[in-house]
């Protein structure tokens, strides 16, 4: 007999089949006893009562088949307290055989269930290990990269800083640079003018130095002139 089971459990199916052995129940009645009876001395009595032998020898075999189909008909239709008692012990050996297989398809089989739940539980646990590291890294990598964008931002904010002090530092030199070339400028202007003025001066003062020794050297020359006609 081929014993087979699914058992369900959530995500869990479990399909046994064990195979045991065979075990025939021979409930058919034993022989029962045949219904004897002397022949020859039914045949002589109905001889005494006006059968010749053929006719009697007819009607007692007749009557023994008769009696043989009935009797086999009744038999076929009952059994007796011994077969009846046989039965019930070979059906409950049967029955006890059958138990005993029940139980322990049944200790097989929650032993199969308990070691893929334990299992299971194992492979769950693995699961929730991963899950956990998973997270863990997920944590690990938005801190990080929390980190990485504070970082990023606090050196634009530097360079940023950096580049506003660097513009006002450069305007602040731009503007000292612009004055001092201005102010140079001025000065330059300013001794130039000086300059010219005192170029103009003594251009005119050299000029005045100059023309009076010419005019007196003018005055000599034509009073040699003068004399020199006169004489």
């Amino acid at each position: 007999r081929h014993f087979s089971q699914a058992l369900r459990r959530d995500f869990l199916t479990i399909i046994t089949k064990e195979r045991y052995d065979r075990r025939p129940v021979d409930i058919t009645p034993l022989e029962q006893g045949k219904l004897t009876f002397d022949t020859h001395a039914l045949a002589q009595d109905l001889e005494t009562h006006g059968f010749d032998k053929a006719q009697a020898e007819t009607v007692v075999s007749a009557l023994t088949i008769l009696s043989n189909v009935s009797l086999d008909t009744i038999y076929k239709q009952m059994v007796t307290e011994a077969q009846r008692e046989i039965t019930i012990q070979q059906l409950m050996v049967h029955l006890n055989s059958i138990r005993k297989d029940v139980v322990i398809l049944q200790k097989s089989e929650f032993a199969n269930l308990r070691a893929e739940n334990k299992k299971m539980r194992i492979e769950l646990d693995q699961v929730k290990q991963q899950m956990n590291g998973t997270n863990r890294i997920k944590v690990e990598n938005k801190l990080d990269i929390n980190l990485e964008r504070s970082r990023v931002t606090d050196m634009f904010t530097d360079q940023e800083k950096q580049r506003m002090e660097t513009t006002t530092e450069f305007t602040r030199k731009d503007t000292q640079t612009k004055s001092v070339i201005s102010e140079t400028s001025h000065k330059i202007d300013t001794e130039i003018a000086s300059l010219k003025t005192l170029i103009q001066s003594n251009k005119v003062e050299t000029v005045h130095y100059l023309t009076a020794p010419l005019f007196t050297c003018l005055a000599m020359a034509l009073g040699f002139y003068r004399f020199r006609q006169y004489y």
